[in-house]
């Protein structure tokens, strides 16, 4: 999430193609946009999104966040409605579950409010959007720039986006490294002796 949010607003991917290409020696790239200072609302204050929270605060951002409920443990501005969110921020990044709770929760109006200065991060789900009203949007200069991860036909991506120069684009991986995916590893095998140890399992399901 940081690392899209990073290379949309910096243009990281956009610099390194500028060099790549030659074209620095032609002049100098438009310029970027400050990360620090900015507003960050995140969708979803769970695990992962507290790590995102701590994460851009301490790049010198003010954190605000959106859920199905407040969170008295968290030191955040807590928004009930995303629109709401959406208006103040200048980067909504989507960490939430997905599923139809959250299906489509980041709509038309809620991509308007971010409007043409704002920034969409998204590392869910691609159903947390409406993808057609982000593509269009993207397309249309109606929103400053996006960072996905995930998209609702994977590994199918609209295609009107890969020439978007606002747009960096990943394919869903969030938890591709190598200690990650160890980890994950470990965790299912841990879940296996102790469930067949007849021991509370480390991560139960309901």
């Amino acid at each position: 999430a940081i690392g899209l949010m990073l290379n949309v607003m910096r243009r990281f991917v956009i610099s390194d193609r500028h060099v790549r290409a030659g074209d620095w020696l032609k002049g100098a790239q438009p310029l970027a946009e400050k990360v620090g200072g900015k507003t960050v609302g995140i969708i979803g204050m769970g695990r992962i999104g507290q790590a995102i929270a701590r994460r851009a605060a301490a790049m010198e951002t003010k954190v605000v966040y959106h859920g199905p409920r407040e969170k008295k443990d968290v030191p955040y501005r807590y928004y009930p409605k995303l629109v709401d969110m959406a208006r103040g921020a200048t980067v909504v990044i989507a960490a939430c579950p997905g599923g139809e709770a959250t299906r489509g929760i980041v709509n038309a109006e809620v991509i308007e409010a971010l409007g043409t200065k704002g920034y969409f991060v998204n590392i869910s789900r691609g159903t947390v959007a409406d993808e057609p009203a982000l593509v269009k949007a993207l397309v249309e200069g109606r929103l400053g720039g996006a960072g996905l991860d995930v998209f609702v036909d994977e590994p199918k991506v609209p295609e009107a986006l890969f020439k978007l120069d606002n747009v960096v684009l990943a394919p869903h991986v969030g938890s591709a490294t190598r200690e990650t995916r160890k980890a994950m590893g470990d965790l299912a095998v841990a879940n296996l002796v102790a469930h067949f140890g007849g021991k509370p399992l480390l991560t139960p399901v309901a």
